[in-house]
């Protein structure tokens, strides 16, 4: 009989999991396999779990919770010799749930567990950061700290609102970083208030700021960085263009590529799929092309 590891964050979103946990289990079973569960019980709990399993005791991975939760589990996987990586199944339960969205991973907890164990297995890109591993984006700057300082209470009641409502309280102390960033015999050299690698066709619940040309397994990340005002008119031009999500680019860079590099004087705070990721003065972003198996339903590709 084949085997399932159903790891889960039980506090992740609403705690919608808890009501139907017995069902999820129930379809996995239905589906032929014989299930162990687990519940998170700590922060890198997922990750731990992920990295150290002998590989003779699963056929599939599937998690349930938001990002960080997702963030954890490929983690850990990319962590692992590539012949001993099983296919993940992502059952989410987070506040924003972009890489989940992007995928049409199903948003019902019952499709979603159904999908996991019937769906497809597709090869999709993740990448590398430093020594890190991150599943869709890799950001610094406005806004990227909103995820990992917003209370998980204060996420569940106001759902998106919440990433908003904070980010909103530091739009009048706007860090600013200069950054040089290096990618394909490319040099660009300026001062941000942000800057992010993505593998996603949603940042933050919003479908445009990146562009509709997304591929997942195309080898390359979407990079996007929005260069820093120099008068509040500038500012407020630039809020205006991320709320109705169509921003112009002579207050941005926007390229493509495989490999990037970013050198700054000072350290920066980055952000790993809304979780702290450290502090750097030089980050080497690199696409891991069709390294992370996901299950996906038919209809993934489609936008």
């Amino acid at each position: 009989m084949k085997r399932l590891l159903f790891i889960y964050n039980p506090h992740a979103g609403k705690e919608l999991l808890k009501p139907k946990l017995a069902d999820v289990i129930d379809i996995f079973v239905k589906a032929g396999y014989e299930v162990v569960a687990y519940p998170t019980q700590a922060y890198r709990d997922a990750y731990k779990k992920i990295k150290k399993y002998d590989s003779s005791e699963y056929d599939l991975i599937v998690c349930s919770g938001g990002d960080g939760t997702l963030d954890e589990v490929v983690t850990g996987m990319m962590k692992r010799d590539r012949d001993k990586r099983e296919p993940i199944g992502y059952i989410p339960t987070g506040t924003t749930n972009d890489f989940a969205s992007s995928l049409h991973i199903p948003r019902g907890l019952l499709e979603a567990a159904d999908n996991a164990v019937n769906g497809e297995v597709f090869a999709c890109d993740a990448g590398r950061f430093n020594d890190d591993i991150f599943v869709y984006i890799a950001a610094f700057g406005l806004f990227t700290d909103v995820s990992y300082q917003t209370k998980q209470s204060m996420k569940n009641v106001l759902g998106h609102l919440a990433y908003v409502l904070e980010g909103a309280k530091r739009l009048f102390n706007i860090p600013s970083y200069k950054v040089k960033v290096t990618h394909d015999d490319e040099v660009v050299e300026d001062e941000f208030v942000y800057g992010m690698v993505t593998n996603s066709r949603s940042v933050g619940g919003f479908r445009n700021l990146i562009g509709k040309q997304v591929g997942f397994d195309d080898g390359v990340f979407e990079v996007t960085l929005i260069k820093t005002p120099k008068n509040p008119i500038e500012l407020q031009e630039i809020i205006a263009a991320l709320m109705i999500e169509q921003m112009d680019s002579k207050y941005m860079y926007t390229f493509k590529s495989g490999r990037i590099m970013f050198e700054s004087i000072e350290e920066i705070p980055w952000t790993l799929d809304g979780e702290f990721g450290g502090e750097h003065d030089e980050v080497v972003v690199e696409n891991l092309n069709k390294e992370l198996q996901i299950m996906v339903p038919g209809t993934h590709e489609e936008d």
